[in-house]
This record gives C-alpha cells, sequence and structure tokens, in this order.
C-alpha cells in the first residue's frame, strides 16, 4: 500500500444482466489510469457480496459501515469511487446514495438525478419542455394490470418498441409490428425489469445517434456524436456486444445546422437533468421530418475500448487516461456534504 497515491474504488458488477458488460468497462479504466498517481482496487459489488479480491483470488470484504478495506498491511480508506457499475445499484441511484452518506466523492451523476434517468418514462416528462427535442408517444404498462387494454386505451401507431422501463442495455426491448407481438414482447420485458414497469412507445424511422457529455471547467462539452449503424431491425443487445459487424460511425456523418443542432439539445438535456460525471444521450433524427426525438441517457455508459465514449474521446483528441483523471479531479470538487 503506498501511502502517497490516492486510492481509487473502481466499482464494478452489478444486481443485473448487465454485470457483464460492467467488468470489462471496468478492467478497461483500471488499465488506462494513471499508475503513479492512483493506487486502484477493483471493488466487486455483486450479489454474493461487496468485496476485493487479491492475488490468489483471496476475497476481502468491504465493511459496509465506512466503505474501507482491511487487508493484511492495513485499512484502507479510499479517496475517490469510479462507479462502472451499469444497472443496479451503479445507475440508479443507490450506490450514490450510499457514498454521499459516507462522504466518499465519486464519478457520476448526483444520487437525485441518477435515480430521475434510470426511470425512461419520468425521464421523457423530465426533458419534455426543452425547445427543439421532441418526445415519441409512450404509454407506461404496469405488472399486473390488464396490460393489453391500457396498450389499446393509449392508441399507439404501429410498430411500437417495449422496453423495460429501468432496464439497460437494450436487454428485453423488443420491436412490435402488430398487437399479437406486442403481448409477446410485454412478457419477455416483465421477466426482465425488475420495477414492473414496461414502457412501450411508437416507433421513429430514422438516425440514431449517441452522444457523450461532460462538464469541463463548468461548461458542457459535448463530444463528437457517434451514428449508430446495426445489420438488426435496431441496435438490441447482441449488436452492441456481439456482432463481428461495425455498429457505429464516430464521428457520425451529421454537419453543418443539424450536427449544431444536436449539439444543442444535447447540452440542454444535460443542464435539465443536472448531469455530472460523463454521460452519453441517445436521439433519433426522423428520416422524413428532420426532428430529433430524445430516447434516453446512460449515466454509467460503457468504458470498454469500443465503447462509445472512448470513441469519441479519440475522435475529439482527448487522452482518454487524462480524461478519467479528469473525472476524479471532478469527483473532489463535489464531495457530498451530509449532516445525519
Amino acid at each position: 500500500m503506498d501511502l502517497q497515491k490516492e486510492k481509487i474504488a473502481l466499482l464494478t458488477g452489478g444486481y443485473t444482466p448487465e454485470r457483464g458488460i460492467s467488468f470489462k468497462s471496468a478492467l478497461n479504466v483500471a488499465e488506462k489510469l494513471d499508475r503513479k498517481r492512483f493506487e486502484v482496487y477493483l471493488i466487486y459489488i455483486v450479489p454474493e457480496g461487496w468485496y476485493y479480491e487479491s492475488e490468489g483470488g483471496v476475497r476481502h470484504a468491504i465493511n459496509r459501515h465506512d466503505f474501507s478495506l482491511a487487508l493484511p498491511q492495513g485499512i484502507v480508506h479510499f479517496d475517490v469511487a469510479f462507479i462502472c457499475i451499469h444497472g443496479v445499484p451503479g445507475e440508479n441511484g443507490c450506490i450514490q446514495g450510499y457514498l454521499e452518506l459516507t462522504g466518499i466523492p465519486y464519478t457520476s451523476c448526483r444520487q437525485q438525478a441518477a435515480a430521475l434517468t434510470m426511470n425512461k418514462f419520468f425521464t421523457k416528462a423530465a426533458v419534455s419542455h426543452l425547445p427543439g427535442l421532441h418526445i415519441a408517444r409512450s404509454v407506461i404498462i404496469n405488472a399486473g394490470s390488464s396490460a393489453l387494454e391500457e396498450l389499446r386505451g393509449a392508441g399507439l401507431r404501429y410498430p411500437v418498441f417495449i422496453k423495460p422501463n429501468t432496464g439497460g442495455s437494450s436487454i428485453g426491448t423488443a420491436k412490435a409490428a402488430n398487437e399479437e407481438e406486442a403481448w409477446a414482447a410485454l412478457d419477455t420485458a416483465f421477466d426482465v425489469d425488475y420495477s414492473g414497469q414496461i414502457i412501450v412507445e411508437e416507433y421513429i424511422e430514422g438516425t440514431e445517434y449517441s452522444v457523450g457529455a461532460f462538464l469541463r471547467d463548468g461548461a458542457v462539452e459535448v463530444l463528437p456524436p457517434s451514428e449508430v449503424i446495426s445489420e438488426r431491425e435496431f441496435f438490441d443487445f447482441d449488436a452492441k456486444y456481439g456482432s463481428s459487424s461495425p455498429v457505429d460511425i464516430t464521428p457520425g456523418r451529421i454537419a453543418g445546422p443539424a450536427l449544431d443542432e444536436l449539439r444543442t439539445l444535447v447540452s440542454a438535456v444535460f443542464r435539465a437533468l443536472d448531469c455530472h460525471g460523463v454521460v452519453r444521450i441517445d436521439f433519433i433524427q426522423e428520416r422524413v421530418s428532420g426532428r430529433f426525438f430524445f430516447l434516453e441517457i446512460n449515466t454509467i455508459p460503457g468504458q470498454t475500448d469500443s465503447s462509445f465514449i472512448p470513441k469519441q474521446l479519440r475522435a475529439a483528441g482527448f487522452d482518454v487516461s487524462a480524461f478519467f483523471s479528469q473525472l476524479i479531479d471532478e469527483a473532489y470538487r463535489l464531495v457530498p456534504k451530509i449532516t445525519v
């Protein structure tokens, strides 16, 4: 244990099927973090427990009272938590709230923003007032309700997308061309969504863009957009993580006033949702009208080398290692002040 280096708890794992992607993101971040400055501990937050695994596979439990780590050479008190947990509990505000109570700085949106943005339906409502931003018509279906009647009552135009309201990585997401397909897709979505809510929204035909953004010196920095390319019917989990074909063009084939408009919308959404750290915001530009429709925001975006954010950082000329250091520096400036 080097007393001169800052102690970073690199959080990975989670309680959802996105756990595997979290592991990959965390390993890439661990590789990129400046080891001259930081001493990095990979902390697993999984259903089996919270622990650090030392050489030889020995697991050392995290003391959840103060988020410290007892090792044979001494007790580690972490300076910053770098969150790489996709899904629950890393993106829904649970880990953020815990870290705020223990007084440990962390790299992501604050607790309230994380809890809000995990809910797709609430997020759309929170940004629907923004000028120039469009929202596809949608309805929430609750577990135990008369799903088919609610869907019919909404009067949505087919095809529709059916998504777990608090899910990620497109797990459980399906496109339905008619009522019969929608019924089957609802069953699948309910199987993977812990919240018991499914969002059904009208399909918008157009080009999808995924755009990273972060704060630098108090201003929102918008990264070059990635244009999503998929050989499948939509950008599902297999297209994102199982395809050997390119899934994006970074920077995307968008320029001029359309690019300016997209960047303005990204910045506006970032501000409206009180974001911190680095986020990724997804839009579709409708082919017929050119209007931008907001899809969702990801407050703990993937950080593998093939993920959108690292690609966009490189396209913008950023050094990825230096960027991760910048996120940690921002975390120090946002140390939570909680009185209990």
